[in-house]
């Protein structure tokens, strides 16, 4: 991680909803899934905040031999995003203990706040990650 990684770090990222992100299209195998309403989905929103955390920090890092990988998620899902909508996520890099990156976060379409909540990364040396998961049989 380099020096200029510091909480306090603010972060804004935009997304235009595109159909495939809706419930329907999170596990297309399920039909439990498939008749759901299409409406931004939960899972497609969590990786759009992960995404938006790995936005911010990337150039922070020495990339791409350091890494983040996504340890939690403590997010609110609050409103209903059809398609074509634009989501803003928000928020700022709370804490930084060793390798772990804590991040508050929000999410606006433009019509209402449609997520809030925290989420945790770990910085991860690839070459080390790669190797540890090859002797776990991964």
């Amino acid at each position: 991680m380099k020096p200029t990684l510091q909480a306090g770090l603010t972060l804004s990222f935009i997304c235009v909803v595109p159909e495939n992100k809706t419930v329907p299209h999170l596990y297309p195998e399920s039909h439990w899934f498939r008749a759901m309403p299409e409406v931004f989905a939960t899972g497609f929103m969590v990786g759009l905040i992960e995404w938006a955390c790995i936005d911010a920090i990337n150039p922070h890092l020495d990339w791409p031999a350091e890494q983040s990988l996504g340890t939690h998620v403590d997010l609110s899902h609050e409103a209903a995003t059809p398609p074509g909508r634009t989501v803003t996520v928000s928020g700022r890099l709370a804490s930084i203990e060793g390798r772990k990156l804590s991040f508050e976060v929000t999410a606006h379409d433009g019509v209402a706040t449609i997520c809030r909540g925290r989420h945790e990364r770990v910085v991860v040396d690839v070459a080390r990650f790669a190797a540890r998961l090859a002797r776990a049989g991964g």
